[in-house]
């Protein structure tokens, strides 16, 4: 290819590219980007490197692609332009690589294909969805050792094949979607020769040892570490089988009318016991036996590109467990790989029928394909609007799909960030109606519901969700939370521990345990579980704030003062450590200790924080004044708290300020044991 067609049609496959998918670069993140980049600490972890590559703390097992987003998180850190422009190149160099690929095997109307790849709309799912660089990323190095290995197949070096072996290695530790690679490359060899032969079959044994390897390595992280105990599917063989033939056709038919494109797609429900189940997986063998049986004439084409196709699509027919499953048994994602083989099928036939007549139809056809990448651009640039944020494609998929229990579980968890409580609630009780089943919704209604104050309601639902999930700490943790509201603290105790049991050292378990056996009495085991927050959780306000307290009940002032102080290094304008320790620097049986006139301009914030509407800080504040000399003024500030303990129906604290005013009327600060 001359060296200068070569750069126009890079450059205009790589601009058509990044024009179509303008919305996507300008959008921002969406469901999933959370876990996988903005809220990820192995991504944030100075070691998160080491860990992604050697451990089994993520999730899935994809290095490559979690390199490259731990290396840009120190480019872009929480900026999503930055990973868009990146998904949309790796994208383009795709489709250039698809390009070559597609020459070198001598289908017509190559860079038409690749074209039609770049611009499709059923891509934009991968393409658009920050999480997706699992998807973009490998494809690259999928399709790069594809050309490499074919470069080695016409006569190359060896140095070709052990490129070609690389490639496909970092393609795998991209994602392994790509694992079926060996077979593609042995329907390579037939296409360019018509035969394979021992040494060919040879040549792929290396692949495929890497492919079986890294598969079953993907399949332990899906299985112990992205499912765990969530139920995914129940249905047996019989169904998968059948619903593996609905899934190709369903796939094939968005390729080719790519309309209607949904982010969650209904469930389907297959009825193994139903003969007409499997007519769509026969009618497909049919085809496919059809194609073999012409295999030297017009199917030979049609044989290997539905080939491809369906090869490319079985680790996503059902027949392995993924946890997308649990809300859809499809997804435009999963065909990212797949789809370059109906393209170019369709772009071969298509050149080979203009291409071969008079001038007028040649330009018919040029015009003809100018206009079907004009609307598959306007449709790609349409699609990609929808991911411009999380609500965006959310409104979408409800939209198209009105019966998606993770997208109203979503705008449940939306509406709650705004300050939304009641449209939560609705959300989740529309989700839960669609799907009893799932038990974050659950969890999650219920701890909204104890916000409430509806104790009994929210803990039926605890129950709930740990009957479903009976081994998930963060369940039996809430339950302790709201066990702990409703003032039943030997249940909750008993859940706190059983959530530390299942995730020892877990920082909300302890506290919510410290808390618990605090208001039982038990002071000393409370301050050993909120030091062992912090020694694993040093900047746990919440746990040293009620350290210092429980320092506070057993005399231990210094101590107490101590935490007050690293609490408030940490949150400088949070009232309650500031009172308290406002009160301990003015009231300290030891003089050392006290420093009336700090301890003043620590009470007058809290005061100003709250608005001088809390009894105890006002209280606290002529405590402060007091002990600063001010007699006159700590009187007046008494007596204010005096009137709005009555005011409050707190007569006892009312009684408590009187007598402290008898010092202040006499001259004398208030001190502790005094």
């Amino acid at each position: 290819m001359p060296l200068k067609r070569s750069r126009s049609g890079t450059g205009l496959l790589v601009g058509m590219t990044f024009a179509a998918y303008i919305p996507a670069i300008r959008a921002g993140f969406i469901w999933d980007d959370d876990t996988f980049l903005l809220d990820n600490p192995l991504i944030k972890a100075e070691d998160g490197l080491y860990r992604f590559w050697f451990t089994t703390e993520p999730p899935d097992y994809f290095p490559l692609t979690s390199t490259s987003l731990w290396l840009e998180w120190r480019l872009w850190g929480a900026h999503p332009t930055g990973y868009h422009v990146v998904n949309v190149l790796l994208h383009a160099t795709s489709a250039v690589l698809i390009w070559r690929v597609l020459g070198r095997l001598g289908v017509p109307g190559a860079w038409w294909a690749a074209a039609i790849f770049a611009v499709h709309p059923v891509n934009v799912e991968s393409v658009a969805w920050i999480t997706e660089r699992k998807n973009v990323l490998p494809l690259v190095f999928y399709v790069l050792s594809m050309l490499l290995y074919l470069r080695f197949q016409e006569g190359g070096k060896r140095g070709w094949y052990v490129l070609s072996l690389g490639a496909f290695l970092l393609a795998l530790l991209g994602k392994t979607s790509v694992a079926m690679l060996p077979l593609v490359l042995v329907g390579c060899v037939w296409w360019k020769r018509g035969r394979v032969l021992r040494r060919d079959l040879l040549g792929i044994v290396p692949y495929l040892v890497l492919s079986v390897v890294l598969s079953m390595v993907t399949v332990w992280f899906q299985y112990h570490r992205a499912i765990r105990d969530d139920v995914v599917r129940t249905d047996g063989f019989l169904s998968r089988l059948a619903g593996a033939g609905w899934a190709v056709w369903f796939y094939l038919y968005k390729a080719l009318v790519p309309y209607h494109l949904c982010f969650v797609y209904p469930r389907w429900q297959i009825d193994a016991s139903n003969p007409l189940s499997y007519l769509p997986g026969l009618l497909l063998l049919g085809c496919l036996g059809v194609f073999w049986r012409y295999r030297r004439g017009w199917a030979r084409g049609p044989l290997f590109a539905m080939g491809y196709y369906v090869v490319s699509l079985f680790p996503v027919m059902g027949f392995f467990n993924i946890y997308f499953m649990l809300y859809s048994l499809v997804a435009d994602h999963w065909q990212y790989v797949a789809i370059i083989g109906p393209i170019a099928l369709v772009a071969g036939w298509g050149t080979h029928a203009f291409s071969h007549g008079p001038r007028a139809l040649r330009i018919v056809g040029v015009l003809s394909g100018i206009a079907v990448l004009g609307v598959l651009s306007v449709q790609t640039w349409r699609q990609a609007s929808i991911y411009k944020n999380v609500e965006t494609l959310w409104q979408d998929t409800l939209a198209k799909n009105p019966d998606c229990w993770m997208a109203h579980y979503s705008q449940a968890i939306l509406a709650m960030a705004r300050g939304d409580p009641e449209r939560a609630k609705a959300c989740y009780l529309r989700a839960l109606r669609i799907q009893p089943d799932y038990a974050p919704a659950h969890s999650n209604l219920a701890c909204l519901l104890a916000e409430q104050g509806q104790y009994d309601q929210a803990v039926a639902h605890h129950h709930e969700a740990l009957r479903l999930a009976p081994n998930r700490p963060d369940y039996h943790s809430n339950l302790g939370t709201t066990l702990s509201r409703q003032g039943k603290l030997p249940q909750a105790v008993e859940h706190f521990r059983r959530a530390l049991e299942l995730r020892p050292g877990d920082p909300g378990a302890g506290y919510g345990l410290g808390l618990a056996l605090d208001r039982l009495g038990d002071l000393q085991q409370a301050i050993d579980l909120y030091t062992a927050v912090i020694r694993l959780h040093p900047d746990h306000v919440e746990a040293r704030k009620e350290l210092a307290n429980a320092f506070a009940k057993q005399g231990r002032t210094r101590e107490a003062i101590q935490q007050y102080e690293e609490v408030l290094a940490r949150r400088a304008d949070w009232a309650e450590p500031l009172n308290n320790l406002a009160w301990l620097l003015a009231t300290a049986p030891d003089p050392n200790l006290r420093d009336g006139a700090r301890a003043l301009r620590l009470a007058q914030r809290a005061c100003e924080l709250t608005g001088y509407e809390n009894a105890d800080y006002l209280d606290t504040s002529g405590v402060a004044y007091a002990e600063a000399g001010l007699f006159d003024e700590a009187i007046r500030c008494a007596e204010k708290a005096i009137d709005l303990a009555i005011r409050t129906e707190r007569q006892e604290l009312a009684d408590k300020i009187r007598r402290r005013v008898a010092l202040y009327q006499s001259g004398r600060p208030f001190h502790q044991g005094g």
